[in-house]
């Protein structure tokens, strides 16, 4: 697993019931596939292509990218706060690496 940069942003707690917002960003080149160095080196595509969020460890949320994504891919989308515990963030890349990240949450009644 390769170390990147996150950044997440997860209220640390919400009423039980509560829409909330989820924002995330990972710092990421995403290489396409079809650009040179500064040497006129061939930089080979290396991509973020799967995302997901599992809340309590049920999956939330799944998003497919590709070459058109921009670099340092950022997702935003709400969820329903139903109890405490654990956001898991989980950034696949063409290349088999996998990255993740945590945010915890505290529901109230």
């Amino acid at each position: 697993m390769t170390v990147l940069s996150t950044r997440l942003r997860v209220p640390s707690q919400a009423r039980k019931g509560e829409i909330i917002t989820l924002r995330c960003m990972i710092l990421h080149a995403m290489d396409n596939g079809y650009r040179f160095d500064t040497q006129g080196t061939y930089i080979p595509m290396h991509i973020i292509d799967t995302f997901i969020c599992r809340y309590n460890g049920e999956e939330i949320f799944r998003a497919f990218q590709g070459t058109g994504i921009s670099a340092n891919p950022y997702l935003t989308f709400s969820v329903r706060a139903t109890e405490s515990g654990v956001f898991d963030f989980i950034w696949q890349d063409d290349r088999g690496g996998v990255h993740t990240a945590k945010a915890h949450i505290t529901v109230t009644a």
